[in-house]
């Protein structure tokens, strides 16, 4: 799977009916505010783990709805984690605090039922330690990773592109420099 413009996501109706409340939430905009990988913000990743997620639960007839607003709030931290952890006053690392933070943000919002609270709460496993009591919870890590992954990768492919174009642009202004010498 690749990484979804938001444009697309929107086109899914039915992806769009299960998290609306989320997305017209002012705390779930709160984080288009913070980057999260390179220039992805915290917003679009999380939007884009959870269409994915959906789209895998679905497929494999598995609670989708909950997968769905779950991962869409899983890195609901509200801070740029780059800052140090005793500047932001964590009581760990981003790492192994975060979830439970983005489990206490969401739940002062919304009403989450289990397999939403053990989502959030275990999205970094095994890094969070204990096992996911259900198996949209190891969907989850895998997807989290995998757009992590996805996310870099479109970075540094931009900058690439954007080199090549800024190194024949040098050998098409050197071409005609040495044309009006000769």
């Amino acid at each position: 799977m690749k990484i979804n413009k938001i444009d697309d996501i929107a086109k899914d109706k039915e992806f769009m009916q299960i998290i609306g409340d989320l997305l017209n939430n002012s705390t779930v905009n709160e984080m288009k505010k913070y980057r999260q990988h390179y220039d992805v913000s915290t917003f679009e990743h999380c939007l884009n783990v959870s269409y994915i997620s959906y789209k895998i639960c679905k497929k494999f007839k598995m609670d989708y709805k909950s997968m769905a607003r779950a991962a869409m709030l899983h890195d609901l931290f509200l801070y740029d984690w780059r800052r140090s952890k005793k500047e932001l006053n964590l009581k760990g690392y981003h790492a192994f605090v975060h979830p439970k933070i983005a489990y206490e943000n969401a739940s002062k919002v919304f009403n989450l039922n289990e397999k939403e609270k053990d989502i959030i709460i275990k999205h970094m496993w095994p890094v969070t330690i204990v096992l996911p009591k259900y198996k949209e919870t190891y969907i989850i890590t895998l997807v989290d990773k995998y757009s992590a992954i996805q996310e870099s990768m479109q970075y540094y492919k931009n900058k690439i592109q954007a080199k090549k174009v800024y190194r024949y642009a040098y050998i098409f202004l050197c071409l005609i420099f040495l044309g009006k010498i000769i």
